[in-house]
C-alpha cells in the first residue's frame, strides 16, 4: 500500500482527496459477504473498511501516524457522501457511516472532484523613485542615462577618487522612498521568498496577494519581546487575563504560582478545558481562511524538513499580529504539556500528544468551504508545528537581511563621476525559474557559445596583432573551446584563407656560376717525396 507523495502546489487538498480515493478503490480488498440469508459479492463490512484506510493513511508521508480511528471513520462518511461508496442496497448521500459490520460496496463509477476555478489575482504595482526622478517641487536637471557596459576605462574612472586621480564629482539623491515603497518592498520579496521555496510559477492560485498585509508582516518582523513572542499596539486584541492565566499554569505545571484558585482532583482538566473552550470559540482558525490553500500547499514540503520549515516561517509572518501571537503562546504551552512527565492524564481515552492534536486543530487550520481533508490536513500540519514551533515562529534572518539591504540601497547617495555617463543600480531580488530538462541542455550547449563566437572574431579582427601572435592565440582557443573552432573553420581551407601564403623569392643565379660548372672534388698528388 503505497501513497505516492502530493507535492506543494494549488489545489493540494483536491489532488490528495483523488489520491486517496483511487487508492482506496484499487486496493481495498473485496470478498464474499453473507447478510440475512443472503450472500453479496465484492463487499466489505465497516470495519474492515475502517482497518485498511486507517493503515493505510497512517503510512502515508501526506498524512502520517498521527491519524486516529474516529478521523478514519469520518473520512469514510465522507466517501459514503460522495457517492465514493455506497451500502449493499445502494444508498448512499444521507447515511451515517459507523464502525460495524454493515456491508458496503464499490459503485460501478466513482467521479473523482474537479479542481476548483478560482480567479486570477492582478498585482497592483508601485513605482519606486528612480536615480534621475527629480526631488517634488523643484526643477534639476536630468543627468543623462545610457545603459552601457562597464569596462576597465569606465571602472577605473570611477574606482580612482580615493587616489586623487578623478578630482571633480557629484551627490546624485534619489527622491526619498515614500511608506508605501517600503512596504511594498517588504511585502513583495516576501512573496517572492515563498514562491521559489515552493517552487511555482505563481502564486495566484495558493494565495491572493491583495488580501496580504505588508503591515502585518512588518509588525511581526519588529514588534517582537525577547521572547520573540509579538507584542500588540492594541491591548484589546490580547487574550483574556483569564485564558492566559489558565495557559500559564498547565504551561509551568506544577510549578503554575500565579494560579491563586485552590487545587482539586481533576483541576488540571477542568483548566485545560477552560482553554479549549476559548479557542474552539473563535471566529476565525489562527492560520486564517484566505491562507488554508498556502498552509495546505506547504504540508507537500513535509518530507524535505529544513525547506518546509522556511516555507512556513514566510506564511506565520503573513498572519495577523494578534494571530500570531495566539498561535506563539498555544503552540508553547502545547509543547511543555507534551514534555512534562508530571502532567496527570488531561483525558482518559487519549493521550496527551494525541488530545492536544485532536482538540486544537481544527481552531489552528480550517477551510471557510468544506473540505473533505481538512481535518486530516489539520492534524498533520500540527503535529509538525508542535515539533518545530521554535523555529517555525522565529523571523527569517535572510529574509529579514536581504529587505534592510535592499532599502538601505533604495536611500543610499549616489556619487556621480565625470564622463561616467551611466546608472548602475541594484536590481530587485531575483530568482531562478524551473526549467525542462531539454531546455537546460539546449542552453548548456548554446548559451554561452555566442559571446565565444563574437572574442574569437574581435581576435581575427584585430590588425594590432601580428600574424605569429595572431596564430598563437588562435591556437589557443581552439584548443579551449574546439567546438566554436570548428564552427567558425569548418575546414583547413577556410582556415588557410586568413593566413593566405606569400609568394617565395626565386634565388638568383650567379655568372660566374655559369662559366664554371660545379666539378666534383679530385684528389690532388702530394707534394712530398
Amino acid at each position: 500500500m503505497e501513497h505516492r507523495i502530493v507535492g506543494p502546489g494549488p489545489y493540494r487538498a483536491t489532488r490528495l482527496w483523488n489520491e486517496t480515493v483511487e487508492l482506496f478503490r484499487a486496493r481495498m480488498p473485496l470478498r464474499r459477504h453473507r447478510c440475512r440469508f443472503k450472500s453479496y459479492e465484492h463487499c466489505f463490512t465497516a470495519s474492515e473498511a475502517v482497518d485498511w484506510l486507517h493503515e493505510l493513511l497512517r503510512n502515508s508521508q501526506n498524512f502520517g501516524p498521527e491519524v486516529t480511528r474516529k478521523q478514519t471513520v469520518q473520512l469514510l462518511g465522507k466517501f459514503l457522501k460522495n457517492h465514493v461508496i455506497e451500502d449493499i442496497k445502494g444508498k448512499w448521500g444521507q447515511e451515517d457511516f459507523e464502525d460495524n459490520r454493515h456491508l458496503y460496496r464499490f459503485p460501478p463509477s466513482s467521479p473523482l472532484k474537479p479542481y476548483p476555478k478560482k480567479p486570477l489575482y492582478q498585482r497592483d504595482v508601485i513605482k519606486f523613485p528612480e536615480w534621475s526622478d527629480p526631488p517634488l517641487g523643484t526643477s534639476q536637471e536630468n543627468i543623462p542615462v545610457r545603459p552601457i557596459v562597464m569596462n576597465s576605462e569606465m571602472w577605473f574612472k570611477r574606482h580612482s577618487i580615493a587616489i586623487g586621480e578623478v578630482p571633480a564629482c557629484r551627490l546624485v539623491h534619489r527622491r526619498q522612498l515614500t511608506e508605501a515603497n517600503v512596504e511594498e518592498i517588504w511585502k513583495s520579496t516576501t512573496l517572492s521568498y515563498l514562491q521559489k521555496i515552493l517552487g511555482l510559477d505563481s502564486l495566484e492560485e495558493v494565495l491572493n496577494t491583495k488580501l496580504v498585509s505588508s503591515k502585518f508582516i512588518i509588525h511581526n518582523v519588529y514588534s517582537v519581546s525577547k521572547q520573540g513572542v509579538v507584542i500588540l499596539d492594541d491591548k484589546s486584541k490580547e487574550l483574556p487575563h483569564w485564558v492566559l492565566s489558565a495557559m500559564k499554569c498547565l504551561a509551568n505545571w506544577p510549578n503554575c504560582t500565579d494560579w491563586k484558585q485552590p487545587m482539586y482532583l481533576g483541576f488540571e482538566k477542568d483548566v485545560f478545558k477552560t482553554i479549549a473552550d476559548y479557542y474552539g470559540h473563535l471566529k476565525e482558525p489562527l492560520l486564517t481562511f484566505h491562507l488554508f490553500d498556502a498552509f495546505v500547499s506547504v504540508l507537500g514540503l513535509l518530507p524535505k524538513e529544513k525547506m518546509a520549515i522556511e516555507a512556513f516561517q514566510i506564511c506565520c509572518l503573513l498572519l495577523p499580529p494578534e494571530n500570531r501571537r495566539k498561535l506563539q503562546l498555544l503552540m508553547r504551552m502545547m509543547a511543555r504539556i507534551c514534555l512534562n512527565k508530571e502532567m496527570p492524564p488531561l483525558s482518559d481515552g487519549f493521550g496527551t500528544r494525541t488530545l492536544m492534536v485532536q482538540t486544537f486543530s481544527r481552531c489552528i487550520l480550517c477551510s471557510k468551504d468544506e473540505v473533505d481533508l481538512d481535518e486530516l490536513l489539520a492534524a498533520r500540519l500540527v503535529t509538525f508545528l508542535m515539533d518545530n514551533y521554535q523555529e517555525i515562529l522565529k523571523v527569517p534572518l535572510a529574509l529579514q537581511t536581504s529587505i534592510e539591504e535592499r532599502v538601505a540601497h533604495l536611500r543610499r547617495v549616489q556619487i556621480k563621476y565625470p564622463g561616467a555617463d551611466m546608472d548602475i543600480t541594484l536590481s530587485a531580488p531575483s530568482f531562478c525559474r524551473q526549467i525542462s530538462p531539454e531546455e537546460f541542455e539546449y542552453q548548456r550547449a548554446y548559451g554561452s557559445q555566442e559571446p565565444l563566437a563574437a572574442l574569437l572574431e574581435e581576435v581575427i579582427a584585430d590588425d594590432k596583432l601580428s600574424s605569429k601572435e595572431k596564430k598563437k592565440k588562435l591556437k589557443q582557443f581552439q584548443k579551449s573551446y574546439p567546438e566554436v573552432y570548428q564552427e567558425r573553420f569548418p575546414t583547413p581551407e577556410s582556415e588557410a584563407l586568413l593566413f593566405p601564403e606569400k609568394p617565395k623569392a626565386k634565388p638568383q643565379l650567379f655568372m660566374w656560376a655559369l662559366r664554371k660548372p660545379f666539378q666534383p672534388f679530385q684528389r690532388t698528388r702530394s707534394f712530398r717525396m
